[in-house]
């Protein structure tokens, strides 16, 4: 058994040094969330005075109760929970699929479609062409437009089909010798492969669908049962804000304890939209870090 090599004194200095940056760099990135959630469970009146630091000072649930007194919001929130499921599989398995096409070699036009993504990524049609273009499509008050505006990204697109580039060509040919076709090469050996970052895609897409809600103001307002969570919190923060602005100093204080402020409405709607990405992201952290390609072709 080998022996343990003795840790000198400038390795013990050192890992200290180290430990004490990553428990400040810890609590640096931690403190502002931890800040919003005592703010959330604080007195609307009384955060105003400011002061409020790791723990509320008048606690109450009047926040939340505010948010979730919403008529609308469990079918917002169905919603948002169908469109961010159905959009990201789909977004992702799609552009999955058309950076498979653009990543082979054999394919004649991959540089001219890769570049005709890129330019999307410069060039926009601007906000009335887009809505006249959703709009002729008979997509204003479905469902449907929050998913096939974005089914396929370009900055996904060229990470993917960057991801791909590196796999080995090995893999591709040994299995068309054995008579796989393209669709099968893609489906059981490549997407395996890139598991990593189709994790890491498939996250990015999720919160953006999440956290969408200006499409379901432009698109769907005028249908209530197809707006989106955020949307509905958006009405909720500016009803806030426009009771707030109208009330004297005088009545906030009179009905102190029973009223609450966009300051600690924003904290409790901040802690309601982010919890499920905090839930999701443990589970997608490990394809951030792991390759699964390695040693899968010995050459």
């Amino acid at each position: 058994m080998a022996k343990k090599r003795k840790r000198s004194k400038n390795d013990i200095i050192w890992d200290t040094l180290i430990g004490i940056f990553m428990i400040i760099m810890t609590m640096v990135t931690l403190y502002p969330i931890w800040n919003t959630l005592a703010v959330s469970f604080n007195d609307g009146i009384d955060s105003i005075r400011g002061g409020i630091y790791l723990w509320p000072r008048m606690f109450t649930l009047k926040n939340y109760e505010s948010v979730f007194a919403n008529p609308h919001l469990q079918q917002a929130a169905f919603i948002s929970v169908l469109r961010t499921v159905i959009g990201t599989v789909t977004s992702v398995f799609l552009t999955a699929m058309l950076s498979y096409v653009i990543s082979r070699k054999e394919f004649m036009f991959k540089k001219q479609l890769s570049l005709l993504y890129v330019i999307t990524m410069y060039v926009g049609g601007g906000m009335i062409p887009t809505y006249i273009l959703i709009k002729n499509l008979h997509l204003l008050n479905t469902f449907s437009v929050y998913i096939i505006p974005g089914l396929v990204g370009a900055f996904n697109l060229i990470i993917i089909r960057t991801y791909m580039n590196g796999l080995p060509d090995s893999l591709s040919e040994s299995a068309k010798i054995d008579g796989a076709g393209d669709f099968r090469i893609f489906i059981q050996i490549i997407l395996p492969l890139c598991k990593p970052v189709l994790a890491t895609i498939a996250l990015f897409i999720a919160v953006g669908q999440w956290n969408s809600w200006f499409d379901s103001m432009i698109y769907c307002s005028q249908k209530a049962s197809l707006t989106t969570l955020q949307y509905e919190l958006m009405k909720v923060l500016s009803s806030t804000t426009q009771q707030a602005s109208s009330a004297s100093s005088t009545e906030l204080m009179k009905h102190a304890g029973n009223i609450t402020t966009p300051m600690s409405i924003r904290a409790a709607i901040t802690i309601v939209t982010a919890l499920p990405v905090v839930c999701l992201y443990p589970f997608l952290q490990k394809y951030f870090v792991t390759g699964m390609t390695i040693g899968g072709v010995k050459e």
